[in-house]
């Protein structure tokens, strides 16, 4: 079984709306065997509507639309497939039942639009809405398409989420005849080119089944490893041994293989090892801090932070001695040393990172070009002593890709230190 997506709505054409509702459906179909072999971007014209969902009905078995079936005039899904069908309308009873529900409970009259919103299209099953109103459908589409479910859902995300893991995934899981295994190797410190090269003769023996994909985003790159068979056991078996080669390769560029984000496994280790942390950010301006604490638990671990933007407060917040800002700059590894462990001093962490970089975009020297950061890290060791280290890396972006891709060079340069540390 293929399946296509179609995305609708003009103002996912005009750019006001990032569509996120097809990589969502996308994920949820291949994770039970299920490979998507198109995505469509439609308006809401009835006859685009109409002719996008023929196209992807002759292409793939199962066809997924997401948008235009709420209450508003530019809602127009539902009776383009009617049309296309040639089938009418029934009003579906436990769906209306809850729109009016919904309703009463907001103190709000049941009205005949919302009587509209849960007729549905003939012989079609009628798919709960749990955070909204409007029913999605799936329609089996003999015989003009024989062989062949459609499947609307609305465009709110929410809706649509709800609507694929309660009902639309158990319903196609039994149909697909396939397996297939998802496995990610997260990697950091490393760049695409780098990694291929290291990875190569995996990659040149790849079984058949299998495909290997590069995911670059803002901070580096990771991988996805994907594996289909018709057999679980197999399936599994073949991408496990896929994942460990690229591991054997790659080594400690490799943080997980699994979908977590770095600042996930620094937290979940400062957790483990009950230990706690402090930052002091200047070029990164509160971004570490935010990440670690978007980790649920972090409260377990995160002590404080300190956004010591300027000079003058990373001399009185931190302790820097104003004759090392005026001798190296406050861009400098001996500057990060010293907020570092001011930082670690004035927290009682046990553990803290500094920032101090150029974002851009000016700011930047012959010497220290934009993109300059410098990292510290300071311990405290078993015998009472700290041990500081710091490091200078150069990135190559905006503004904005600078400062996550620093935040990215600290959380990795903690998960280090955390690593080398004795108990």
């Amino acid at each position: 079984m293929k399946a296509i997506i179609i995305s609708i709505g003009d103002e996912l054409l005009k750019g006001h709306r990032v569509n996120t509702n097809a990589p969502f459906i996308a994920r949820e179909l291949g994770n039970i065997g299920i490979p998507v072999i198109r995505i469509i971007t439609c308006s809401d014209d009835p006859q685009a509507i109409r002719d996008s969902v023929t196209s992807a009905l002759t292409e793939a078995e199962a066809v997924f639309v997401t948008g235009g079936l709420g209450p508003t005039n530019d809602d127009r899904t539902r009776d383009a497939v009617r049309a296309l069908l040639g089938r009418g309308l029934a009003l579906d009873e436990p769906s209306f039942e809850h729109i009016a529900d919904y309703f009463r409970r907001r103190n709000r009259p049941v009205t005949e639009v919302m009587k509209d919103q849960a007729m549905v299209i003939e012989s079609s099953f009628a798919i709960p809405n749990m955070k909204g109103t409007a029913p999605g459908m799936i329609i089996e589409c003999a015989p003009r398409f024989a062989g062949r479910h459609l499947v609307l859902m609305p465009g709110v995300p929410a809706e649509m989420e709800a609507m694929m893991r309660l009902t639309v995934v158990p319903f196609f899981a039994p149909l697909s005849g396939a397996f297939i295994r998802h496995t990610p190797v997260m990697t950091m410190g490393i760049g695409e080119t780098q990694l291929a090269d290291m990875i190569v003769e995996v990659e040149d023996s790849l079984p058949s089944g299998t495909a290997l994909a590069y995911l670059p985003h803002a901070a580096g790159v990771s991988l996805m490893v994907s594996t289909s068979g018709v057999r679980r056991e197999d399936v599994d078996a073949e991408n496990r041994r896929v994942v460990e080669a690229i591991v054997a390769k790659a080594g400690h560029f490799v943080y997980a293989t699994s979908e977590v984000t770095l600042e996930e496994v620094v937290v979940n280790l400062l957790l483990e090892r009950k230990l706690t942390v402090a930052v002091a950010e200047s070029c990164t301006g509160g971004l570490l801090g935010s990440r670690l604490t978007d980790v649920p638990g972090s409260s377990g671990c995160f002590l404080e932070g300190l956004v010591t933007y300027s000079n003058q407060a990373k001399v009185r917040l931190l302790g820097v001695d104003p004759a090392t800002i005026e001798a190296h700059g406050a861009v400098s590894e001996p500057v990060a040393l010293e907020m570092a462990r001011g930082c670690l001093e004035r927290s009682g962490a046990d553990i803290s990172v500094a920032t101090t970089g150029i974002a851009g975009p000016g700011g930047g020297t012959p010497e220290k070009p934009v993109g300059t950061v410098c990292v510290g890290i300071a311990s405290k060791l078993p015998d009472g002593s700290v041990r500081v280290d710091a490091a200078r890396l150069v990135m190559h972006g905006d503004r904005h890709q600078n400062k996550i891709r620093f935040s990215e060079a600290a959380l990795r340069g903690l998960l280090v230190r955390l690593k080398e540390m004795e108990f």
